[in-house]
This record gives structure tokens, C-alpha cells and sequence, in this order.
């Protein structure tokens, strides 16, 4: 069976995160995606470990080896003329072009709607961009770290245990992420909306804005409970906290009355309950700074799938907080087939994190690795794009591909 995004063409100037992720979440629904590189560099993602078998090598990176399966892979130097007349005939046969060009470099190549859909009338590009195409910030440059600050993630990240410390960011490229995660769903509405008309139209995406609207309830704290939300800040409720045990860490959550009845029992204190200080959620809040030390004595004597299986009894939601170890090994995770195989000709066979999402007739699924750099020159240029093999050979001698 066909995957859900079939007979869909898409050229992808991608490099790192954003853009790449973008078009694999579009590729991995059965897409066809090229992705264009720099001749003889690459995406800077091929630089970035962790490598398979510890050898840093471009063909061998974990980051590019997730990203950039599903895809066929060219290199062309778009910033040359020859190299950016290739990439309009690429895109006069393409529904979509996904890049992640800052604006300035836009600017220098001439990557722009109003050239590129002269080309093709019916083209969606979409633009990921760390602060978008307008505003003061238009033309600045931005690494992950900048954009989870810039997008206000940070300030809720760090340990309310100990507010003289600055905020914190994740690890990796989670801000990129959400920038791909949020153009791959606004590209498919784009092609959605010229099913009606037929006209393409110019998708743009802010990573910054991306960041600050999954930012839950805290544009609401403010109106609703005059307090910024932050992790330096106490919380209106509890206990919702994570608590280290002996072996691991887990989420404590039991707000509600009952929960924090069944904890209390469960720890052999069902006294606790009786405490005017403790006596509902907003109170043991007011005194959090009396009741947590309590709860951490206990829990840090427990283990962490002990006191999940025994929380679940008593239908109190605690969650273990998975390593990535613990997720490898979930057999939840392995009933639903979530991790898949996939071989390299270089890297080798590994685990590669697969779909969050099931179709029922149009199935996710992985049809080939990453792209060796260069790989399918032939294919597109001449296949597609119908040079001649000698036209090819002198683009290759040239190093416009």
C-alpha cells in the first residue's frame, strides 16, 4: 500500500535540524524527497556525533542518519547561477521546496517566492527561519540555545530546588525540532488549500514563535492567578514534582484529595491527611517547603518501578522518568513496533526511532537509509532533470555539483 503522502515531490535545502526534520516526517508518509547539499562538504549534520562505532566520519553521523532516511540525496551549489538554474527545473517538477536559509543568505541567493514560483505557479515553499522575515530580529543568526531562550522555554527549565541557578535548556536540538514539527503541518495545509485553486503559496515559519506557543498555560498564569510561570516560581499546587529514587527519578502528581489520601496510606502516614497543612492541594502548596523534604526522605527509599506498580493500584498517576536506556528496553514500546531496523551501506544496522503516528490503510514506513553524499546525482540530474551524462561529468569537474 501506498503511503499517505504518495506522488508528492518535495526538494529540501536543509541542513541540521529544521528543515530535514520537516521533510522527513513528510517523507517517512511516502513522500518523495530530495535533499540538495553543498558539493563536497554536506550538510554540517554529517559532521555531528554521536557516529556509529565511535569513528567520526560524514557517512556515519547518528543525527544526519535519522534525519535523511527516506530520501535521495544530490549535491548542487545553489549559490553559483548554473547551480540555481538546476534548482528551478528541480522545482518545476516538485510540489514543495523546504529550506531553512537564514535571510541574508536568502537575500545573497536569491531564494525567493516571488523568482521561485514564476518557475512553478503551483509551488508551496515553505521558510524555516529563526525569527521569520520581518521584525528587528529579521536578519540575525541563531543556534538552538538562542531560539529556546528567545522562545521563553528556558525560563520554565531548572531546579526549583535551587533558584540562585540560571535557567536551563534541554539537551539538543529540541527548538529546531518544533520548528520542523510546525512546518511539516503547515506545508501539508498549504497543499491542502491549492487543492481548491491551484495556487502555491509562501509558508513561513518562526522557530522563536514555534517555541512560544507550546509553552502550556503560562500567557494564562498571570491573568488568571497573578504569578509568572516559572520554575523558580512555587507552584499553586501540590504535590507535582519529580522525586529521586534509589534507583531512577519519578513524577509525583496526586492533587486531587483522594490521590493524596492513597499516597499518604501508601507511605504508612496516613496522618499526613489530617495535618491543617496539608489538608488540600492549595495548602500543601503554601507549605511545600515543609512537606517536601518528607516525601523525599520516603521516596528515595523506594525503587522506581516498584513505587510506580504500587501508585497504579491505588490509581494514583505517578510516572517513571525514562531514560533513554529505559525507553530502548520498554516493552510497551516494543509491542507497538516503535523502534525499526534500518541498514546503512557504511553505518551499518542500527535502531532508529520510528512513527508516532499509525495509518490504517496508508501505512509510515522506512524505504531506505540516509543518502551517501551525492548519491542520487544521477538519478535526479539525469534522470529527472534529463541532462546528458557528459553535461553531468563537466557539472562534476566544474563544482557546481
Amino acid at each position: 500500500m501506498a503511503g499517505a503522502l504518495a506522488g508528492l515531490r518535495i526538494v529540501e535545502v536543509g541542513e541540521m535540524v529544521s528543515a530535514p526534520y520537516a521533510a522527513k516526517l513528510m517523507a517517512d508518509a511516502g513522500a518523495e524527497v530530495i535533499k540538495v547539499e553543498r558539493p563536497g562538504i554536506g550538510d554540517p549534520a554529517r559532521r555531528r556525533g554521536p557516529f556509529a562505532g565511535d569513528q567520526p566520519h560524514p557517512e556515519k553521523s547518528g543525527l544526519f542518519l535519522y534525519l535523511n532516511s527516506n530520501k535521495l540525496g544530490v549535491t548542487l551549489d545553489i549559490a553559483s547561477a548554473r547551480g540555481f538554474a538546476l534548482l528551478e527545473r528541480m522545482i518545476r517538477n516538485a510540489d514543495v521546496l523546504i529550506h531553512n536559509l537564514a535571510p541574508p543568505e536568502m537575500d545573497r541567493i536569491g531564494l525567493h517566492f516571488q523568482r521561485l514560483s514564476k518557475a512553478n505557479p503551483k509551488l508551496i515553499m515553505t521558510s524555516i527561519l529563526p525569527f521569520g522575515l520581518d521584525g528587528p530580529y529579521r536578519d540575525y543568526r541563531a543556534a538552538n540555545l538562542t531560539l529556546w531562550c528567545a522562545g521563553g522555554a528556558s525560563y520554565l527549565n531548572g531546579s526549583p530546588q535551587h533558584p540562585e541557578k540560571p535557567p536551563l535548556s534541554t539537551f539538543g536540538q529540541q527548538a529546531y525540532y518544533q520548528g520542523g514539527a510546525h512546518a511539516a503541518v503547515a506545508t501539508m495545509g498549504a497543499l491542502l488549500a491549492g487543492l481548491g485553486d491551484g495556487a502555491g503559496q509562501h509558508v513561513e515559519v518562526s522557530v522563536q514563535e514555534a517555541v512560544a506557543s507550546i509553552l502550556e498555560m503560562t500567557f494564562a498564569f498571570w491573568p488568571y492567578v497573578g504569578m509568572i510561570a516559572s520554575r523558580l516560581g512555587q507552584k499553586p499546587i501540590q504535590p507535582l514534582e519529580v522525586m529521586k529514587c534509589k534507583d531512577g527519578y519519578i513524577f509525583i502528581c496526586c492533587i486531587e484529595e483522594h490521590q493524596w489520601h492513597s499516597f499518604v496510606e501508601l507511605m504508612g502516614r496516613p496522618e499526613w491527611a489530617a495535618e491543617e497543612i496539608f489538608s488540600d492541594r492549595l495548602k500543601r502548596a503554601a507549605h511545600w517547603d515543609a512537606l517536601r523534604p518528607l516525601l523525599e526522605e520516603w521516596v528515595g527509599g523506594q525503587s522506581v518501578h516498584e513505587l510506580y506498580r504500587q501508585a497504579l493500584e491505588r490509581k494514583i498517576p505517578f510516572a517513571p522518568v525514562s531514560t533513554m536506556g529505559d525507553l530502548l528496553s520498554a516493552e510497551h514500546l516494543k509491542a507497538r513496533g516503535f523502534f525499526v531496523e534500518l541498514a546503512h551501506p557504511q553505518a551499518g544496522r542500527y535502531r532508529y526511532p520510528g512513527a508516532p503516528v499509525k495509518y490504517s490503510a496508508t501505512p509510515w514506513e522506512i524505504r531506505r537509509p540516509a543518502p551517501l553524499l551525492g548519491q542520487h546525482n544521477r538519478e535526479v540530474f539525469v534522470g529527472q532533470l534529463e541532462l546528458t551524462e557528459t553535461e553531468l561529468a563537466e557539472l562534476d569537474k566544474s563544482g557546481v555539483i
